[in-house]
């Protein structure tokens, strides 16, 4: 057995009840002989600590600074960093092994800085996907026919070089068959909208990526939010290829191609593909919540911590199973916010929003003719077997109708889960911080219903049209944020809060 091992620490003697003691502060590990077999598996023991050991826990009890003044000497700097009471609360974890115990003590509650910087990089997000909506709306996105991650940061400096861009986009399918009049300084405004978008891009990459290094490193984070930020890292990477995927669908030659079976839909519009900028729009929306959630809950376990009995209070009235349907519901209506807008992106990459511009009528019924809303121009099998699916994904009419139906529907469901907010409130069954995060649901929704309608009825103005996607945005941020008030604790963080409640 290594010296490290053999001194007096804090160590565990297994049997039906877990009893322990505490012996000397000059190791964190002691071996012990192996633990019975139903014991082989990690477990927390916050309960345990809160009695024997609660400075683990992140408050040093009166016995311990009473009698032990010094009990953090012969530790490391960073294992009295990683004890202290100053920083934020901690949870010891205990594993167990084929050789015996070994305590681990891991940070549970991530510092507030960390939401903080999480909710910033979540509004740098939100800016960005306002920017791509201009971008496209510019007619912008084709105009950089190139993917250079790190050299393309710089734009082109001389008139040369000006030129040289101007020659690359001219071969694209764009230029020559809709800005073949084009001058210079119209491609550098379209060249200097994609470029920034892309810039930006980088921007959030950088500004993600290293302040997440220092604070997993420093120790800032727990376990559990570390594995967050890496997983986001990932996103924004993939997102950068997503992106070019997305734009490498509008450079390709098949729109110059005039062969085309007879009777079939021929698209002679450069665009990019919509099932593309879905994917695109729905990945940096996923990124987005990724961020905005993760820095709210680390945001919400920090001001629990504050006021734990408080918070027990308002954690006590969401757990109430009555509640459990009304908490399904806000889930529910997180997701078919989301899938409206996933719709509107369709709409969006087919221009769908130029046709029927009126509401709530199209045409003269409030649903087209079923000739328009299925043809068979859209299908491409010889059979026709993809009709269906075909037109509700490529035809502008069915694209338009099934956006309106999801955005009915989102509104109804918000109204009626508004409606079933106010009475739990008046029954006394949800806090009034739930209750407050209703009424921002409802008037964003009102708000993007309004955008929505006057877009089509102005035939999609870019003001307008830019408002109405980062509104739902918005929408689904206020959605979430009710989900977010709705969340019950974590098992180690209720036991933490219940600690420090009965210290106080």
């Amino acid at each position: 057995m290594s010296k490290e091992l053999a001194r007096p620490a804090l160590f565990f003697t297994h049997n039906a009840s877990v009893k322990s003691c505490l012996r000397g502060h000059q190791s964190l590990v002691r071996s012990c002989p192996p633990p019975p077999r139903q014991l082989a598996a990690p477990f927390r023991i916050s309960g345990f600590l809160q009695k024997t050991a609660p400075w683990l826990l992140g408050r040093p009890s009166a016995a311990v600074s009473r009698k032990s003044p010094s009990v953090f000497n012969g530790f490391s700097e960073s294992a009295k960093r990683l004890f202290s009471s100053s920083g934020s609360a901690r949870l010891a974890e205990l594993d167990i092994g084929n050789n015996g115990f070994l305590l681990r003590p891991q940070r549970v509650i991530t510092e507030k800085s960390v939401g903080y910087w999480l909710v910033g990089s979540a509004a740098l997000v939100f800016g960005i996907v306002v920017l791509g909506g201009l971008t496209r709306l510019t007619e912008s996105g084709l105009s950089i026919t190139e993917w250079k991650p790190v050299t393309g940061s710089i734009p082109p400096l001389t008139r040369a070089d000006w030129e040289a861009e101007f020659e690359k986009y001219k071969e694209s399918p764009e230029y020559k068959l809709l800005n073949s009049n084009m001058t210079l300084d119209e491609f550098k405004f379209i060249f200097f909208m994609e470029w920034a978008h892309r810039l930006w891009g980088r921007a959030i990459g950088l500004s993600f990526v290293l302040p997440g290094l220092y604070f997993v490193l420093r120790k800032k984070t727990s376990p559990r939010v570390s594995r967050r930020i890496f997983g986001i890292a990932l996103l924004i990477g993939f997102q950068g290829f997503i992106g070019w995927w997305m734009v490498k669908s509008g450079l390709s030659d098949h729109f110059l191609n005039d062969a085309v079976e007879a009777g079939k839909h021929k698209d002679n519009h450069p665009r990019v593909s919509q099932y593309r900028l879905a994917a695109h729009l729905g990945l940096a929306f996923c990124v987005y919540l990724s961020m905005l959630w993760t820095g709210l809950e680390v945001l919400k376990e920090n001001r629990w911590i504050k006021d734990p009995k408080l918070a027990l209070r308002n954690i006590s009235m969401v757990s109430n199973p009555i509640l459990k349907p009304y908490n399904y519901a806000a889930a529910g209506l997180l997701g078919l916010v989301f899938l409206t807008a996933m719709s509107g992106a369709f709409v969006a990459g087919l221009d769908a929003g130029l046709i029927y511009n009126e509401f709530p009528y199209m045409g003269q019924g409030f649903i087209p003719p079923r000739s328009e809303l299925f043809s068979s121009n859209y299908a491409h099998a010889k059979d026709d077997s993809d009709l269906i699916w075909r037109n509700m994904l490529e035809n502008p009419v069915t694209v338009q109708l099934i956006h309106r139906i999801m955005a009915t529907t989102s509104f109804v469901s918000i109204v009626g889960f508004h409606i079933l907010s106010n009475r739990l409130y008046r029954r006394n069954l949800i806090p009034q911080i739930v209750y407050r995060g209703s009424h921002g649901v409802i008037g964003f929704a009102v708000l993007q219903v309004t955008l929505g309608i006057s877009t089509l009825l102005y035939l999609v103005p870019t003001p307008l049209a830019a408002s109405h996607q980062a509104g739902s945005l918005a929408l689904l941020t206020s959605v979430l944020i009710l989900c977010m008030r709705l969340r019950r604790p974590r098992g180690a963080v209720r036991a933490l809060l219940g600690t420090l409640a009965t210290a106080k």
